[in-house]
């Protein structure tokens, strides 16, 4: 079974971290929640999340693919934590798969992955992403990369992380079940 970390900071926002989350584990992936500072986390709506795990847990290179939500506080608080840096770096070197919506893509140029990758953004951050090829696209894939533009791009954000775990079919499945081609 895959395994999905998701990192969460103050300030991170709420659509784009629940609803990987909800997405993954309604398909049966461990989706992990993990915040690199206290058990609960205050997103940009002040809506507080209890985190499955903390940053400082061993265990973070056991999982297939890392996470990163946007909210711009929450994304520069990830950006500025070493330990997310590392992991990012590590998942990257090791073919595993990485994926930051909205402001978090930020994060990925923070670690160095991003010389020419394409990738997308919230609009706004475009100049934050050093050497990237930018694309105007909800989702955009480049070698085990994922980025996604912000909130009303969660749901395609999510079913793109899914499609790299399990396949294309699990994700029209998961598209039925959830009325989401009606």
């Amino acid at each position: 079974m895959k395994k999905v970390l998701l990192f969460l900071a103050d300030g991170f926002e709420e659509i784009e971290a629940v609803t990987v989350v909800d997405v993954l584990r309604r398909a049966g992936v461990i989706c992990d929640t993990c915040s690199i500072k206290d058990e609960y986390v205050k997103g940009c709506h002040n809506i507080e999340v209890k985190a499955d795990k903390n940053i400082m847990d061993d265990d973070l290179r056991t999982y297939d693919a890392v996470v990163l939500p946007g909210g711009m506080l929450g994304a520069e608080n990830l950006r500025y934590s070493t330990r997310v840096i590392e992991t990012v770096k590590e998942f990257y070197a090791n073919g595993k798969l990485v994926a930051a919506i909205c402001a978090a893509p930020m994060i990925l140029e923070e670690a160095g992955i991003l010389k020419g990758v394409k990738v997308t953004s919230y609009p706004g951050l475009r100049d934050k992403l050093g050497n990237s090829i930018y694309k105007e696209e909800s989702v955009v894939e480049d070698l085990n990369i994922i980025t996604s533009r912000g909130p009303a791009t969660a749901l395609e954000f999510s079913f793109s992380i899914l499609s790299r775990l399990y396949g294309e079919e699990k994700v029209e499945q998961l598209k039925d079940e959830m009325l989401y081609n009606i």
